[in-house]
């Protein structure tokens, strides 16, 4: 395993993100607990020494299982990361009892490592008013008082409110989690985020470097000026590979769902990579032609779902939506999998509440795309 320097850390590259744990009959709030510790332990004997969990990951459970799979540890012999979930506006001002439940769900007296999740334009200004919420001045707190050790953030949202917050609480974060990936190294101004966070002398560290999948899931058009570059090499190599040689870069998260996506993780973060000019500026190419064909850029992180009032699985409709725009040429998938569900599971059950789209780290326009989707689908 390979490692970077944090402050006198040493952090492996590979960190374990606790998102997409398995999971027992595809039910995302029921982990499949065994398995996930016995993934939890090859990643410990591999060298992998920083876990991430989040407050809403398998609707709280994450925190939970991880936790316990990690007590069998000696407390310093790990990195734990955890996070405030700003994502969804009504948890601002409960800060004091969501850290409090935090520690004792991962049965730990400390994070090494805290996060404003997701400072977006859905959430910037309850972050920034230290009046009404202080959710800033709190943490800067528990950081004085021992119970975290390195303060940061995550951001999908865009160059502006990103910087809004530097500007506000720069001098007191020590990290920044950004998505970043060939394809939003563009489209999301992924560029500019790392260039202002290295000016800043702030560590950088990576979610969805494989896109929710859709980095891993290319057809034979996309893969043909990879293989003239690199025989061998799979696509999640590439894409680790593009992400690995960004410069500032340190660890990198991958939320893995079984055995075979860690081992092969491990293997990749076990040895040497480096990317010539040519094979990223063909990665480069291959992200703009990705952005340019999907629909909608969901990366399936479920926050959705949990504030859908008609339980619709969206992240799997915006899935077949977006493959049902890509591949025109194949467009019996998309009715031939919602020919599966039940019908007040369609996008045509969607109300236009809107309630999705306020918690999504995206910023899709969840109804108009299910709307969408329900007229190509002549619902």
């Amino acid at each position: 395993m390979h490692y970077y320097d944090f402050q006198n850390l040493k952090l492996s590259a590979l960190g374990f993100g606790a998102m997409r744990l398995p999971v027992i009959d595809g039910d995302d709030n029921r982990i499949d607990e065994p398995l996930a510790i016995e993934m939890v332990d090859y990643a410990y004997a591999h060298g992998i020494n920083y876990f991430d969990t989040a407050w809403g990951y398998h609707g709280g459970n994450s925190e939970r299982v991880l936790g316990r799979a990690l007590a069998r540890y000696p407390r310093e012999s790990f990195f734990l990361a955890d996070k405030f979930p700003g994502y969804d506006v009504s948890n601002f001002g409960k800060h004091e009892q969501i850290f409090a439940e935090q520690l004792e769900r991962c049965g730990v007296d400390y994070f090494d490592f805290y996060l404003m999740h997701n400072v977006c334009e859905l959430n910037i200004e309850q972050y920034l008013d230290d009046v009404k919420y202080g959710t800033l001045r709190f943490y800067a707190e528990q950081v004085r008082a021992g119970r975290i050790k390195h303060l940061g953030f995550s951001a999908h949202g865009n160059y502006e409110t990103f910087m809004r917050f530097l500007e506000a609480y720069g001098d007191i974060v020590e990290f920044c989690q950004i998505q970043l990936n060939y394809m939003d190294w563009d489209f999301q101004n992924a560029r500019a985020k790392v260039e202002e966070l290295r000016r800043r002398g702030l560590a950088i560290m990576v979610m969805e470097p494989l896109r929710g999948g859709i980095l891993v899931s290319l057809d034979d058009a996309d893969l043909q000026p990879l293989r003239a570059l690199r025989p061998n090499a799979n696509v999640v190599e590439w894409a680790f590979s593009f992400v690995r040689n960004v410069e500032g870069v340190g660890t990198i998260l991958s939320g893995m769902s079984d055995m075979d996506q860690l081992r092969e993780n491990v293997a990749l973060f076990e040895k040497e990579d480096t990317l010539t000019a040519e094979e990223r500026d063909t990665l480069l190419a291959l992200g703009r032609k990705l952005a340019s064909a999907k629909g909608v850029p969901c990366t399936a992180c479920h926050y959705c779902v949990s504030h859908c009032p008609k339980e619709l699985d969206i992240p799997r409709l915006l899935e077949l939506y977006n493959e049902h725009l890509s591949r025109p040429s194949f467009a019996f998938i998309a009715p031939m999998a919602l020919g599966a569900m039940p019908l007040d599971k369609h996008p045509s059950a969607c109300i236009g509440c809107g309630a999705c789209a306020d918690v999504c780290p995206q910023q899709i326009g969840i109804p108009e795309a299910l709307a969408d989707f329900a007229r190509l689908m002549g619902e």
